[in-house]
């Protein structure tokens, strides 16, 4: 390899780190409706996952989740992704 090569790989490597953190960032908000404000954000998760604790086992499995996973969702602090 040449150094152009390897300028162009480090980039593309950073702009791959760059594209994860956002897409994270996206998919953390996928699911919220639009225009919430932090603390709208922290109340809509804190609902949902108390809400995740209340399904029955067949709900979950319409949703594609076991029990366990359930409850490590729901049992997360509002303020955790």
């Amino acid at each position: 390899m040449n150094g152009l090569s390897d300028v162009r790989l480090t980039l593309h490597s950073q702009e791959l780190v760059a594209g994860q953190e956002n897409g994270a960032r996206a998919a953390t908000m996928r699911n919220a409706p639009s225009g919430l404000s932090r603390w709208g954000l922290f109340w809509h998760r804190l609902r949902t996952r108390k809400a995740l604790l209340d399904l029955t086992t067949e709900e979950l499995r319409d949703i594609g989740l076991s029990r366990e996973l359930a409850q490590e969702e729901g049992l997360k602090p509002f303020w955790r992704l």
